[in-house]
């Protein structure tokens, strides 16, 4: 890449990470279009994204060139459609917008789809620690409140009123303590059935060589 297509890249890079559609007056006037459209291109961006150029620079009366971001757009496309950037873009849980070629769009695909399945996999494991971490910390605020109610029961000042509701309380709490109990069995159990399957689908794509 030469030296122009650098600099204008780096704005571009910024611009795409802040999630921000504007130009400013400097960029739109300045902008290497076939630079733009390189690395939108190698972005895995579709067209639109030149809509949203053109919108940013009309405010400040630029016309972009669609000939020449195209242009660029096309070879950024290039590098962005080979296996190792689909697997890349699947195992962090992005999402493939149907730009590639369709000479280059079948390995791309199975190598996104691959690193999707990645994804998918720790995803079971993180959520299914998620869970565990939420229904432990139910476990936990359920106890106090049983300790709580425990002490009031016995309290010399609790009515006898009041021990029959904190009684009914304390049965309602103990159900649900014992209920937590299996689920969070049952989840501890199914992120060790996930922690395996994605250990060996871990293995076996490493000979894919992405």
């Amino acid at each position: 890449m030469n030296s122009g297509f650098k600099v204008i890249g780096t704005a571009l890079a910024a611009l795409a990470l802040s999630g921000c559609a504007s130009m400013s007056s400097d960029e739109c006037l300045m902008a290497d279009w076939t630079a733009v459209g390189y690395e939108d291109g190698a972005r895995g961006y579709t067209t639109d994204q030149f809509s949203k150029h053109r919108k940013a620079c009309a405010d400040h009366g630029v016309a972009p060139s669609f000939a020449d971001y195209q242009a660029g757009r096309e070879r950024g496309l290039e590098e962005f459609c080979q296996p190792g950037r689909g697997f890349d873009v699947g195992a962090s849980g992005g999402r493939y917008y149907g730009v590639c070629s369709v000479n280059l769009e079948p390995d791309f695909l199975d190598a996104y789809n691959a690193g999707r399945h990645l994804y998918t996999l720790e995803m079971n494991v993180r959520n299914a620690s998620s869970n565990i971490s939420s229904k432990e910390n139910e476990l936990e605020r359920i106890d106090k409140k049983i300790r709580e109610k425990e002490a009031a029961l016995i309290a010399k000042e609790t009515t006898i009123e009041d021990r029959v509701l904190l009684l009914a309380d304390l049965k309602d709490l103990s159900e649900r303590t014992g209920e937590l109990a299996s689920e969070i069995e049952h989840l501890y159990q199914e992120r060790a059935r996930y922690r395996v399957e994605l250990e060996n689908y871990q293995a076996s794509v490493a000979s894919y060589g992405y």
